[in-house]
């Protein structure tokens, strides 16, 4: 699948067509909602794209969060605990920041910039692509109620 510069785009109908997509409601609802709450898991894009079409399936929710995973215009990822997280913040080099406490999720610049920012000590043959960064720590909320 192509990864146009759909990164880019804010226009759901532009993204979608940016890389070939075909236009669906669905589709336009789904990135509507990672792009307003990034982070969501699937079972909250759901939720949240049922409020806007009453009628979608959960199964079509979890079929646009894999194409358009797989199409480039979100991205799908894992911060531990068994759940996959999706966002709209596509196209750059950036970790993120995990409260132990209370779960927030915030979004780091990688400080090197390029993919991937940590090389391992053996590559095993492999290209590697990118290296995924998880800091975990207390979030200021979750530090000063310890206090």
């Amino acid at each position: 699948m192509r990864h146009a510069c759909a990164m880019t785009l804010t226009d759901p109908v532009e993204q979608l067509r940016s890389v070939g997509l075909r236009v669906t409601r669905p589709r336009q609802a789904v990135i509507g909602v990672v792009r307003d709450h990034p982070h969501a898991t699937a079972p909250e894009v759901f939720a949240a794209v049922r409020e806007a079409l009453p009628s979608v399936s959960q199964q079509a929710v979890y079929d646009c969060l894999g194409a358009l995973s797989e199409a480039g215009l979100l991205r799908r990822i894992d911060i531990g605990g068994g759940v996959s997280r999706y966002e709209s913040r596509v196209g750059d080099n950036h970790h993120h920041l995990v409260c132990t406490s209370c779960g927030t999720i915030v979004d780091i610049d990688c400080a090197t910039g390029e993919a991937p920012c940590l090389s391992p000590d053996h590559d095993h043959g492999f290209d590697i692509a990118h290296a995924d960064v998880v800091y975990r720590g207390l979030c200021p909320a979750c530090r000063a109620a310890r206090e």
